[in-house]
């Protein structure tokens, strides 16, 4: 049995999310611009976009993603009061671990497509990095369900996102601490060996984790793999035989999956395996193994209903996109209430060279 750890203790209370008391045209501009913006006339239909990975090696967990949107824009649809403010969901297959690539096209699909007002999405941290000047361009906020990398949201590493880019749960200096603490208080390690994906999102937490469990005297070796890497016996071999964990921080669930049974055939089946919220998949399934992730309520009854209506299969992964869709829907009603919505579009101002 994978033993699901409730990492990220401080996300947002599902389902009860406030939405800003600003619309999209009205956030603060970046630094050094002038902001314009595209006034959208609302109608009854208001479409959001789902950026995704639908299909390719973490599909599992993205199509969770969309079925907790599609749960959201169904329940808010079937309500008597939303009848001339309906939701419609179109969606954009981002293939997170293939190429970031396509989720820059869907965030150029996204941006050109003047009846989308706000996204849902994407899932990966590597994502939002390559896909943020398409989506500032169309002047489109989007919301993520789990992109957790600290520095997305400090204003200027790989660029600036403020006033755009919003996530509806706690980023990886909560989760970062929450991992190490437990190996060491709960846990007792006292010799990890740490292994990045070489991504943006693994290579920060791993970096979080590794430091403070260092400050806490723990022996920690570091290594890495390619998202693309299937054959891991050379990675195997350098962790040592007295290896109490092996931090594994990445995204794509077969991926750790497959290096879980070669660390077993291997004769190593005692180390232990720690995965992140990237890991939080029916694709990932090493006995013995841990697991970080966002603490769902299942008894919170859109919890109980959403079970319930996907066969027993709880999929909570999504759960976080729901609330993104949630913070999309209430903040286009709130602009659409006040006339139009609007997408703002940021204009840098040009500076003289010397």
């Amino acid at each position: 049995m994978l033993k699901r750890i409730g990492a990220l203790v401080v996300i947002a209370t599902a389902f009860a999310v406030a939405v800003s008391t600003t619309a999209w045209g009205s956030a603060k501009a970046p630094a050094r611009s002038a902001a314009a913006t595209k006034s959208v006339k609302c109608g009854k239909v208001r479409t959001i976009g789902v950026a995704a990975p639908l299909t390719g090696p973490a599909s599992s967990i993205g199509v969770q993603q969309l079925h907790w949107a599609q749960y959201f824009v169904k329940r808010w649809n079937k309500a008597k009061a939303n009848k001339k403010q309906q939701i419609k969901l179109v969606q954009g297959d981002t293939q997170l671990g293939v190429d970031t690539a396509f989720a820059v096209k869907v965030a150029h699909s996204f941006a050109s497509n003047s009846k989308v007002l706000a996204v849902v999405g994407p899932a990966g941290s590597q994502e939002v990095v390559a896909s943020t000047s398409a989506y500032k361009a169309g002047g489109l906020a989007w919301v993520s369900g789990s992109a957790t990398r600290t520095t997305l949201t400090d204003g200027h590493t790989d660029g600036n996102r403020n006033g755009f880019f919003f996530r509806a749960v706690p980023n990886d200096s909560v989760q970062g601490p929450t991992v190490a603490n437990y190996m060491t208080k709960t846990l007792k390690w006292k010799r990890v060996y740490i292994i990045d994906d070489q991504e943006t999102y693994s290579q920060g937490l791993a970096d979080g984790v590794q430091n403070i469990l260092k400050s806490k005297g723990v022996s920690v070796t570091r290594n890495s793999i390619s998202q693309t890497a299937s054959d891991f016996s050379s990675v195997i071999a350098k962790i040592p035989g007295n290896t109490q964990g092996v931090y594994i921080p990445w995204q794509l669930a077969p991926q750790a999956q497959a290096f879980g049974q070669q660390l077993k055939a291997a004769g190593k089946a005692n180390i232990k395996l720690f995965g992140s919220d990237g890991l939080f998949s029916p694709d990932w399934k090493i006995g013995g193994s841990y697991d970080s992730f966002f603490p769902v309520n299942t008894n919170d009854p859109v919890v109980k209903g959403f079970v319930k209506a996907h066969g027993g299969d709880g999929q909570y992964f999504g759960a976080p996109s729901y609330v993104a869709a949630q913070v999309d829907t209430l903040a286009i009603t709130k602009a659409c209430t006040a006339g139009t919505a609007r997408r703002r579009v940021p204009r840098f101002a040009s500076r003289s060279r010397r």
